[in-house]
């Protein structure tokens, strides 16, 4: 897959979200036959001709310079997360062979220490596509305590969060706010796809997620980029009740990424944590299974 019909389509759904009256442009309450700006507009906008912009939307100009490129970013207000995706989606030097496979993804040294240090924080590692590489227990207990534990341990048990938050009746139960958390998943998978243009595994993943779920399907075709790094998330856990937890994504680099989430101290949320990880242990000591969404503390 190239970039080229993605640029487009990204330039068009962008432009479509923008008003005229969010960049000064008077209307003077005429009829638009098309939603946000025309191509003229946001051409005149970026300071190039409203002809090459448009064959820069329809896939045929065969490349476009950073500059360019900044200036349409600015043009249509695009933060820095959307910047580098739409960079990413005009490259033209990231073309692969038809038999490119990205390695196998498995969890680094320095991301399995991480993780074996933050043993009292809920964690998981997750590689670009969402897949969960590996958690500990209270990452488990906490995201997907319905889940055999030891799941991530073979490539094709592993279980993908994407999947999880859209597919998965017990993951879209945790979220107070789930559509909030559906539209980052769908942000975070844009900026990857953005970089990633011929990995099979991840448009797999994404077709499926499009067939099965028409919220998903509409989500996606909003084209909205948006960065997992922090943000703050009311859970309704089925053990331990509500809690609010800080999402944050620990990158140290290209590879997988280690996600962890915090409560406030001294927090009605810290004490829901401490239960929960109370819960976990006496489930341990009685039974080596994975954690039920029916056991109570």
């Amino acid at each position: 897959m190239t970039g080229k019909p993605q640029l487009g389509d990204f330039l068009k759904a962008r432009r479509s979200q923008l008003q005229p009256e969010d960049v000064g442009i008077l209307t003077y309450g005429e009829r638009r036959r098309v939603p946000g700006l025309r191509r003229e507009e946001l051409a005149l906008l970026a300071g190039v001709s409203a002809s090459y912009y448009t064959r820069l939307e329809q896939g045929q100009s065969s490349s476009a310079s950073a500059e360019v490129l900044d200036a349409l970013a600015v043009a249509l207000r695009l933060n820095e997360s959307e910047r580098r995706h739409l960079h990413d989606l005009a490259k033209v030097d990231r073309r692969r062979p038809r038999d490119f496979r990205p390695a196998q993804e498995s969890v680094t040294v320095a991301a399995g220490q991480l993780l074996a240090a933050l043993a009292d924080v809920p964690a998981i590692v997750l590689g670009r596509r969402a897949d969960v590489l590996a958690w500990n227990r209270l990452g488990h207990a906490l995201f997907a305590g319905h889940l055999d534990f030891g799941a991530p341990t073979t490539p094709a048990g592993r279980p993908n969060m994407a999947r999880l938050v859209f597919l998965d009746s017990h993951t879209r139960e945790l979220y107070t706010d789930w559509p909030g958390k559906a539209r980052a998943v769908v942000g975070n998978l844009r900026l990857v796809a953005g970089g990633q243009p011929e990995d099979a595994a991840l448009y797999a993943l994404l077709g499926e997620l499009t067939s099965k779920s028409a919220e998903f399907a509409a989500m996606w075709a909003d084209h909205r980029v948006k960065a997992c790094a922090v943000a703050g998330y009311e859970m309704r856990h089925p053990l331990v009740g509500t809690l609010t937890v800080l999402q944050q994504t620990l990158s140290s680099g290209p590879g997988p990424t280690v996600v962890v989430a915090t409560t406030e101290p001294g927090s009605p949320s810290r004490t829901a944590l401490t239960l929960l990880s109370q819960a976990i242990d006496h489930v341990t000591v009685l039974s080596p299974s994975p954690l039920r969404k029916d056991q109570t503390v």
